[in-house]
């Protein structure tokens, strides 16, 4: 990061520009450089920090091969000594640097496997700091299964949203059918409040995923039609550096790949189709704070509206391999009679009388501003 006076100019230059800086916080667990493991390596049972850690026995192995046996560390890493939540010296030291950061001008935390400590005490404190600090600060815990636990006062604003990312993978490779994923998507927008709802993390890859071009196995039909949901859905869509211009990435570490610098080797079709999509949620608050209705549903089809103060956006997708059409009732969209759909991407318009008979190719999907 360099020194405070450069976290301060990077804040502000981020601020004027409308963006916002989270940052990354791991309080499960250290590195075995960190200054209390450091000492405890040196000063043994008389270091002051003996309690900060789960040591075992002494003399600490911390630098062989082979996983740590004399002190917990997360995943049995040597490298990464667990923190003694339990230690008020630990709790007050970390409820510091959580309120430091939000004072020096970070908009909020990401919180690394926050679940690994079980202390909603401890997490009740922590956002009690952070808020103190910044009433608009965002508190985001990484929460694979999507406790509903892990949300609100005394938790976080929201999740990284792995159960939906689960949902449209599992429609792509045709686990599921298009009912099964509308009925899983639109269960997660009531195990939440709202507020929490509207809050999470949309996500279809990260640091501990195989990259979307590798999990699509290169199909950029599918990719757009994936890397479309989250634009649309609830919560706040998060495109993974260098998903934009199709990297390709395994598992971790794999995905964790420098960014290519060189524009040869972007896909620059996609890079618009994102830009096109980050365009579209910022015109539409339908998209940003919309309720959720299902408009029609068949083997492969799935649509559905985001409605907000008579803003309407209409979301059409087809998750199969051949054409299909959706009948889409024009009353029930709006409950008042509608006569033109407006594509948002291509501003071709499409007029009826009637109901609207919408097709689709294999593997695509459209968005449209319901006009009356």
């Amino acid at each position: 990061m360099g020194t405070l006076a450069d976290f301060h100019e990077l804040v502000a230059i981020a601020h004027q520009n409308n963006v916002r800086i989270v940052l990354d916080g791991v309080f499960n667990h250290c590195g075995r450089g960190f200054f209390a493991f450091n000492d405890i390596l040196e000063n043994g049972s008389d270091s002051p920090y003996l309690n900060w850690f789960h040591v075992k026995n002494f003399p600490l192995d911390a630098y062989t091969k082979g996983d740590a046996v004399n002190y917990l560390g997360w995943w049995k890493h040597k490298s990464l000594p667990k923190l003694n939540i339990t230690e008020p010296a630990v709790r007050q030291y970390l409820l510091d640097v959580a309120r430091y950061w939000i004072e020096q001008g970070a908009d909020g935390w990401r919180l690394d496997v926050p679940n690994e400590i079980d202390d909603d005490d401890f997490w009740h404190d922590f956002r009690k700091v952070v808020t103190e600090a910044n009433p608009e600060a965002y508190i985001l815990g990484e929460i694979w299964d999507g406790n509903p636990r892990w949300v609100g006062e005394r938790h976080f604003d929201g999740l990284m949203h792995y159960p939906i990312r689960d949902a449209v993978f599992d429609i792509i490779d045709q686990k599921i059918s298009a009912t099964d994923f509308a009925d899983r998507v639109e269960s997660w927008l009531k195990k939440y409040p709202r507020e929490n709802v509207y809050a999470m993390l949309v996500l279809l890859g990260s640091h501990d995923t195989k990259r979307l071009y590798r999990k699509m196995e290169g199909d950029w039909s599918k990719i757009k039609l994936a890397s479309l949901f989250p634009f649309v859905y609830p919560g706040a869509p998060c495109v993974y550096y260098g998903d934009e211009i199709g990297m390709d990435g395994g598992s971790d570490p794999d995905c964790r790949r420098t960014f290519p610098w060189d524009e040869e080797k972007w896909n620059h079709d996609m890079r618009q189709y994102i830009k096109q999509l980050i365009r579209i949620r910022h015109e539409r608050v339908s998209l940003r704070r919309g309720d959720v209705e299902r408009i029609a549903v068949n083997e492969h089809g799935y649509a559905f509206s985001r409605n907000h103060d008579g803003e309407f956006t209409l979301v059409v997708m087809n998750f199969g391999d051949t054409e299909t059409t959706l009948l889409l009732p024009c009353d029930l969209i709006t409950f008042e009679k509608v006569e033109k759909l407006r594509d948002l991407i291509t501003e071709e318009v499409i007029t009826s009388d009637g109901d609207f008979a919408v097709s689709l190719l294999p593997w695509s999907g459209k968005l449209f501003a319901i006009e009356k």
